[in-house]
């Protein structure tokens, strides 16, 4: 895969970061008039480093001063390479260990120590700033990094630094090109004649020209008309490139720095996050509970308080973990890293690291959201998806890899281990399959068992419970599609039986108690004693002494047993009667060709009402078509059928 590297620079104000990036392209990285008027960089520059394999790496210029470290935290989160810079003549300096402190938290792995204007100083000096330099950096990922003197001014060690350059390119990890595309905005301006454009580093995936994005966390859905890289038009833009992007129907107002682009629908913006937060050791303050922070994630600043959930307040060099609960809305991924600075006056305090990206609200001190955050920090994408299909289950690969934003083949690998280690299930089939846990699994069968013992306790007569009120009781808005692959699953596993409408356990039988029994045989009688001229329903069932809910209870078992037909929702009639108005339908018609209601009203002696009841019915059943004020039998219809129909 190929690597797309995006190399920074950090560092003390006037070290010369903005020099050494001109003497290393030939282009000044200073676009502000302001910048150029007072010499410093305010803002942060973009520009491009050909490398002599033929790829072009992006380079971000931060600016030192410790007013503008916001804007440099803007910048530092798209490293994959820094060159942190100290100049020969001043040495260490206290943006030189801010920006270390923020690029160590940040978790940046690559980089260079340069160190600048050796034209000024001589060799025994430079000597002691690079001994002052190893003993700054010895605790940091830059300890075992190499230093590299040189001057902007005459050129010397500029090769030596370019060569280095292209030797670390080759050593940084490539970004994930199979997932979903992420690019934090770090800049927007309008362009005449085209409209507004965004800047940012593209963090993971591929972004193509003519595709539809949204820009979070505003929700504003937009297309790109227009893709540059290092100032170049391309159709596709991969991961690890600086992007310009030209979007169309969206004002430059309408966006911010700190903006993420991705694809629609795929991020749900939170004003909070569940985070592992570390104070670095020389921190001015402890962060109390409540406290107000700023915080930096991506390209973005945003107010917020700290909720410490595991300790009364977290002091220099410690780390705890901490619900922070935001201001504004911002989007992430488990993983993502972050920097904390105090509210007022603005010291960089520390950084960590996002647990989860869409938490509930927390209590402090709940053991079991404690457990939880350090399951989820743990660096296992087995246990991460356990633990998150622990919480969502019946989701499928594509939601699984729009929660962990991580590539399908990855995703795809711990999917089958954890099937073949028996800690998940799959339900369904083909590209709809559905996922489960072990433990979540029992867990629904449990709760389905319980659910089928309490309805029966209350419906006694019932064989089981309907599909659609066990979905309501037990899996709340699971989609019907999904819930039937799992009920199907369960019947294939030989642990619920399924029959029409109706779930229950495997082999189920209903057995009745003798007082049951008694009101049934009653029931029956009282219908069959009045043959096609069936009694009104409720005067029976007050007769037997039920209730409206055992009403309808008694009426379903007897119809479910074919002891009753149901002809309507007034009319019920008793099966030997029922197969006698159906016997003697059939030898009318077959002797006259058709019947009327009025014909059938005499033929069975009742009133119109019933008559044509019976005839509807036995339209609706396929037995009978009606042909004009006649019926006359389907022609399909067969005597062995009739069992069916009812």
């Amino acid at each position: 895969m190929e690597r797309n590297v995006i190399i920074g620079t950090a560092g003390h104000i006037d070290h010369g970061k903005t020099t050494l990036i001109k003497a290393l392209t030939g282009r000044d990285t200073d676009r502000l008039k302001e910048e150029k008027e007072r010499g410093i960089t305010i803002d942060l520059g973009f520009t491009y480093f050909d490398l002599p394999d033929g790829r072009r790496a992006g380079i971000i210029d931060v600016p030192g001063h410790e007013r503008f470290i916001k804007n440099m935290l803007a910048g530092v989160s798209g490293f994959d390479i820094v060159l942190l810079v100290v100049a020969a003549n001043e040495g260490v300096m206290p943006q030189t260990k801010e920006h270390l402190d923020i690029l160590n938290l940040l978790m940046v792995k690559k980089g260079i120590i340069v160190v600048t204007k050796i034209d000024l100083v001589d060799k025994e000096w430079l000597s002691l700033v690079i001994e002052e330099i190893r003993e700054a950096v010895k605790d940091t990922f830059l300890r075992d990094a190499p230093i590299i003197p040189v001057s902007s001014l005459t050129g010397e060690g500029l090769d030596e630094l370019k060569n280095t350059i292209a030797k670390i390119t080759n050593e940084v990890e490539a970004r994930e090109l199979d997932t979903a595309f992420r690019l934090n905005i770090d800049r927007v301006f309008v362009i005449s004649g085209f409209g507004t454009v965004v800047t940012g580093t593209l963090i993971s995936g591929i972004i193509e020209e003519g595709q539809k994005v949204e820009i979070y966390p505003s929700n504003i859905i937009t297309r790109v008309r227009g893709i540059q890289v290092h100032e170049k038009s391309v159709k596709k833009a991969f991961a690890g490139q600086r992007v310009a992007l030209n979007l169309a129907n969206v004002k430059k107002d309408e966006i911010r720095r700190g903006d993420v682009i991705a694809p629609p629908g795929w991020y749900t913006p939170s004003f909070m996050l569940d985070v592992k937060i570390y104070l670095i050791k020389d921190s001015p303050v402890p962060i109390k509970n409540l406290d107000r922070i700023r915080l930096y994630i991506g390209t973005k600043e945003v107010l917020g308080r700290a909720v410490i959930l595991d300790r009364e307040d977290v002091f220099s060099g410690e780390e705890a973990y901490v619900q922070l609960r935001l201001e504004e809305k911002v989007v992430s991924e488990r993983g993502d890293r972050f920097i904390v600075r105090t509210y007022s006056p603005m010291y960089t305090i520390g950084g960590g690291i996002v647990i989860e990206p869409n938490p509930p609200k927390r209590k402090r001190f709940d053991n079991d959201v404690i457990e939880e955050l350090k399951n989820k920090e743990r660096d296992n994408l087995a246990d991460i998806i356990l633990q998150v299909l622990n919480e969502n289950p019946f989701l499928d690969k594509k939601a699984l890899i729009k929660v962990l934003n991580l590539s399908s083949t990855k995703i795809e690998q711990e999917l089958q281990k954890l099937l073949s280690e028996g800690k998940i299930y799959a339900i369904g089939t083909g590209e709809e399959i559905y996922f489960l846990t072990y433990k979540r699994f029992n867990e629904l069968i449990a709760k389905i068992k319980e659910t089928l013992q309490d309805y029966r306790k209350e419906f006694y007569l019932k064989k089981g419970i309907p599909k659609e009120e066990l979905r309501s009781k037990i899996f709340g808005n699971l989609k019907t599609k999904v819930f039937e692959e799992f009920l199907q699953f369960l019947k294939e596993n030989n642990i619920i039986d399924i029959e029409k409408n109706l779930i229950f356990e495997k082999d189920f039988k209903i057995v009745l108690e003798e007082k049951y029994m008694r009101k049934l045989e009653e029931i029956e009688k009282l219908f069959y004693e009045k043959g096609l001229k069936p009694p009104k329903i409720e005067e029976v069932l007050s007769q037997v002494g039920l209730n409206e809910k055992e009403k309808t209870m008694y009426l379903d078992y007897l119809t479910e047993e074919c002891i009753l037909v149901k002809i309507s929702d007034e009319i019920f009639i008793h099966r030997e009667h029922y197969y006698k108005a159906l016997k003697e339908l059939q030898e009318y018609i077959i002797k006259n060709g058709n019947i009327t209601v009025s014909e059938y009203r005499d033929l069975l002696g009742v009133s119109r009402k019933y008559a044509l009841a019976l005839l509807e019915f036995f339209d609706r059943e396929r037995i009978t078509v009606r042909n004009g004020d006649v019926r006359i039998l389907r022609s399909d219809f067969d005597d062995r059928e009739k069992d069916s129909h009812f």
